[in-house]
């Protein structure tokens, strides 16, 4: 029976979410049971593709970026893949009516990371940003308003600041290792081998703000999504405090990292506040 293999499969995109991001899986499991297990689908879908670029080192890493979108595509024309993760990901591509030229924008802007290295330009910096982490939220909130346009449009610019900003403070935690290890840098006009404070301030202030536009939508978001994504929020603005207080040397060293007692901590504020109706 193909449920029990889709069964199996939406299972892979949870594991997938748990092994890869606690903080990301933390949040997942404060959405509403209806639709929790399209927000691990689509995280499923998005972590092997960045896998492919990002890490595999050892391998032909164009050859397999190729045969994964040639799967995908193929999956999501026959609504069935052998492949657990894109079997799970065209469920709830379809399920949503999610618009392609989301996937086209990710995938594009993956592919970017298996030649380019420099963002020189804010352009090349925007179309980057748009494509690796704006369409995973544009892809979350057709699931967060299950399919509602008009909702959907009122809420998209948000949802693409809230992305935006989670993917600078990504960049702004993984300096070094971007750096050193897959000698890229995104920030555009930033020498991040003389990083200095007002550089530093430069790039908080721009996620200060992609989060004041992110946080306007959160508090319009529907129930069954609101605390979830709050919980991601709350976790990102505290990692962003972290690296504003931390010396650019210290963060072109290290990877900084917020403790998990410390995600505990804001999960229970973050109910709270929910709870309290704060978050408004």
């Amino acid at each position: 029976m193909k449920t029990i293999f889709d069964d199996v499969s939406y299972r892979c995109s949870k594991i997938v979410t748990r092994s890869y991001s606690t903080s990301f899986s933390l949040a997942t499991k404060m959405l509403a049971p209806s639709i929790r297990a399209d927000i691990y689908n689509i995280y499923g879908f998005v972590r092997f593709a960045d896998e492919i670029v990002d890490t595999f080192h050892e391998y032909d890493k164009a050859k397999l970026f190729d045969a994964f979108e040639k799967d995908m595509e193929q999956a999501l024309e026959d609504k069935i893949s052998l492949n657990p993760i894109l079997n799970s990901f065209q469920h709830t591509f379809h399920k949503y009516d999610i618009p392609y030229h989301l996937i086209a924008s990710f995938m594009k802007s993956m592919r970017m990371d298996l030649t380019k290295k420099n963002y020189e330009t804010f352009d090349e910096y925007r179309q980057y940003i748009y494509g690796s982490a704006d369409v995973v939220g544009l892809m979350c909130l057709c699931v967060f308003v299950k399919g509602d346009k008009e909702r959907y449009e009122e809420l998209k610019e948000s949802a693409m600041a809230l992305g935006s900003a989670f993917q600078k403070v990504n960049f702004l935690r993984d300096l070094k290792a971007d750096f050193e290890g897959l000698n890229r840098t995104y920030f555009p006009n930033t020498n991040l081998l003389e990083l200095d404070e007002a550089s530093k301030k430069r790039i908080v202030n721009e996620i200060k703000a992609d989060f004041a536009l992110g946080y306007s939508g959160i508090v319009k978001l529907p129930e069954q999504a609101k605390f979830g994504v709050y919980t991601a929020y709350r976790y990102y603005k505290k990692l962003l405090q972290k690296l504003q207080s931390t010396p650019p040397l210290e963060i072109k060293n290290s990877r900084i990292r917020v403790p998990n007692y410390q995600k505990f901590g804001l999960l229970a504020q973050s109910y709270v506040n929910y709870k309290l109706q704060l978050v408004q």
